[in-house]
């Protein structure tokens, strides 16, 4: 039992890590902006200018309710003078990087920069642009993916902000952690359902063009119909059994 755990624990590790590597080089193409480059530029392989220190990191990290065009936050985030918590998600999340603090559900988990990172892991790197590839079927076929899971999106949030962030080695795990367990406890909160299914429908329909929510009855005199008659009768008798009771 313990040997198959701990080949569990090295394959997820090794998976991690391979879509951590796979995503270096990726991730500062997509938050280039087209017809520019980065001033100064970044190197996947080196982080020590990336995170606040840059303005593009920096742009995209910034947590949301705060403005990082004001020179004093600005200066304040690079010091670490304002310390940024778990709950603070940044603005990368949401679609054009823009929070609205009266809905902040809108376009939360949107981002262009999230669905390419998703279809990246999860279909192929060639899948980004859109374009027809004869290997996206086969990933997500090999992945054995029939529909986007939300630890899924959570894992790629992730991702991605360990990309564009600044962490050190001894950080890196448990800030990563913290800020995946929130996102999966707000997924899991009941009282968030409603918002929770849509941005689940969101994603099946950017990540499988022909996902669809429609449900199609079994036809008449099916097996599947005749399955799902045969269990209405029991149900019935039980009931009627115990009104009577």
């Amino acid at each position: 039992m313990l040997i198959a755990v701990d080949k569990l624990s090295k394959g997820t590790s090794g998976a991690r890590g391979d879509d951590t590597k796979s995503l270096k080089g990726a991730i500062l193409d997509w938050i280039t902006l087209r017809g520019q480059s980065l001033v100064p530029p970044l190197a996947c392989s080196v982080k020590v200018d990336h995170g606040f220190h840059h303005e593009r990191t920096g742009t995209l990290l910034c947590p949301t309710g705060l403005d990082w065009s004001n020179p004093e936050i600005k200066t304040k985030l690079r010091n670490k003078e304002i310390v940024v918590c778990g709950d603070q998600w940044p603005l990368f999340l949401y679609v054009d990087y823009h929070y609205d603090p009266e809905d902040p559900w809108n376009s939360l988990f949107c981002s262009a920069l999230l669905v390419s990172a998703y279809k990246h892991v999860f279909t192929s790197p060639s899948s980004v642009d859109k374009e027809p590839k004869a290997t996206r079927s086969g990933n997500v076929r090999i992945h054995r993916m029939t529909q986007v899971t939300l630890p899924s999106v959570a894992y790629i949030a992730t991702q991605v902000q360990a990309h564009i962030d600044l962490f050190s080695h001894t950080d890196m795990v448990t800030d990563s952690e913290q800020f995946y367990t929130l996102l999966l406890e707000l997924f899991e909160d009941l009282d968030e359902k409603q918002e929770v299914n849509e941005l689940l429908v969101w994603w099946n329909r950017q990540i499988f063009p022909t996902y669809s929510t429609t449900q199609h009855p079994p036809m008449r005199n099916s097996a599947l119909a005749r399955i799902q008659e045969r269990r209405a009768h029991i149900k019935t008798a039980v009931n009627t059994s115990d009104t009577n009771n």
